[in-house]
């Protein structure tokens, strides 16, 4: 008899776990995958081009509300438990639950799921969504460029279309994210190493996209996602860490996860953050990982006319993930309106449309935000549709992509943009400079 599991999962880790741990395992049957946290990813399949011979019907996905009657009805021996920013207390809610209905719980760890590389990995993950870890992992590409590294990264999955046409994609220009018919928060991921000059691959599965990616790369840059840790394993891993949400290295799973695994600890938002949050993290970092090196880092924010913003009521339109699964109450959107006098933040809670209303229900405490959500076409017009529905003077928009590109945008806008800054010694150069010596 092969031992019945379902795979909790939100369309990435989820994959990437049965990939490299059941997909050939045949004392196993992964009866589905369900889904969470991302809206309109169930109610498909797990192909069988990506399921492999054991499984020639493919793998069902299906949403994570219908676990318990999936447990029960097909006496399921395991649930694995595979998605990432979640507090540790609804963690282990899942798996009350699942020994409650009569199943064990597991949750895979390096050793099982991370792909060994021919080339030096070098990872940049984070304890949070909302972090700064793609500001970081930018960052760490341009001091490797300038080091005459040949730098492909490989971004954390969000296959969330078809999944036969996203085993394996490649980046190189603005034009291959309209060709695979990206999503706003895929665009948000990859547009910023695309216009940096640089290489990007995501997709499925991970095995299949390192080895494309080590063709024509020196150095590996992995580019996580949420608070996730890296599929490969890594030869340096740097990790961001948030002092606005002080404690969350803690309290967040996979993000302590990645505090265990620092070799660097990029304590981001220094210019913004109480100092008493900064301390915390700092005595977080020490207890937990003495030997990691502490960068500290900025993200300052800068607009290119801060006159559309001066006096103006304005709405602010910041990264989707960040407000919604990532929790945070503001971006750099509400940093720049605050910095460049605002006159109002206008609340688009009474013009929400379409799916948008489904998102604030979802998530009540986004507050008077609006997130840049865009995980299919019909959000996309909901997105447009509120934004230019809105009473509003002025539009603020703090996505790392050209939102205009997607979205009519009828009223003055201006876009933020935000880099990292790191502050005083040691700094990544020092850090990436000192790797490359020892190796």
């Amino acid at each position: 008899m092969r031992r019945k599991i379902v795979i909790v999962g939100a369309g990435g880790r989820d994959f990437h776990n049965f990939n490299t741990t059941f997909r050939n395992d045949d004392s196993v049957r992964v009866v589905a995958f369900t889904a969470a946290q991302i809206p309109g990813i169930e109610d498909r399949r797990y192909p069988v081009e990506l399921a492999g011979p054991l499984y020639p019907e493919g793998i069902p996905i299906v949403p994570q509300s219908q676990l318990e009657e999936l447990v029960r009805e097909e006496q399921i021996d395991e649930i694995v438990f595979s998605y990432s920013d979640v507090p540790h207390e609804s963690v282990m809610h899942i798996a009350s639950q699942a020994n409650a209905w009569g199943a064990d719980f597991r949750v895979l760890g390096t050793r099982s799921t991370c792909v060994k590389s021919t080339k030096p990995v070098i990872a940049v993950v984070a304890t949070r969504t909302g972090c700064g870890k793609s500001q970081t992992t930018r960052r760490v590409a341009e001091i490797l460029q300038a080091m005459g590294k040949k730098v492909v990264s490989i971004r954390h999955p969000m296959p969330y279309g078809d999944l036969r046409r996203q085993g394996v994609q490649r980046f190189a220009t603005l034009e291959d994210m309209d060709t695979h018919e990206c999503t706003i928060e895929e665009r948000e991921e990859y547009e910023p190493h695309v216009v940096a000059g640089n290489v990007i691959y995501a997709g499925v599965d991970y095995e299949a996209i390192v080895r494309e990616a080590e063709k024509e790369a020196d150095v590996i840059l992995w580019d996580g996602g949420n608070n996730d840790f890296s599929f490969y394993q890594a030869d340096l891993t740097i990790t961001v860490f948030d002092p606005h949400r002080p404690g969350h290295e803690l309290s967040y799973y996979p993000g302590e996860v990645n505090l265990h695994l620092a070799d660097v600890a990029v304590i981001n938002k220094m210019e913004t953050a109480p100092p008493d949050g900064i301390e915390t993290v700092r005595a977080n970092v020490r207890r937990y990982r003495p030997d990691a090196i502490i960068v500290e880092g900025a993200s300052p924010v800068t607009v290119s006319d801060p006159s559309v913003i001066r006096g103006k009521r304005v709405l602010v339109v910041e990264d989707g993930p960040t407000l919604t699964h990532g929790g945070m109450k503001y971006g750099a959107g509400i940093v720049a309106a605050q910095k460049h006098g605002a006159a109002e933040l206008v609340d688009p809670r009474p013009y929400l449309v379409g799916e948008l209303k489904d998102t604030f229900a979802t998530y009540p405490g986004i507050g008077s935000l609006l997130p840049a959500m865009g995980y299919g076409a019909q959000q996309v017009k909901d997105l447009e549709a509120t934004i230019n529905g809105t009473d509003c003077d002025a539009v603020v928009v703090a996505t790392p992509i050209d939102l205009g590109r997607l979205v009519k945008i009828q009223k003055p806008s201006v876009r933020v943009e935000y880099s990292l800054v790191e502050i005083g010694r040691p700094n990544l150069t020092d850090v990436l400079e000192t790797f490359f010596q020892k190796r």
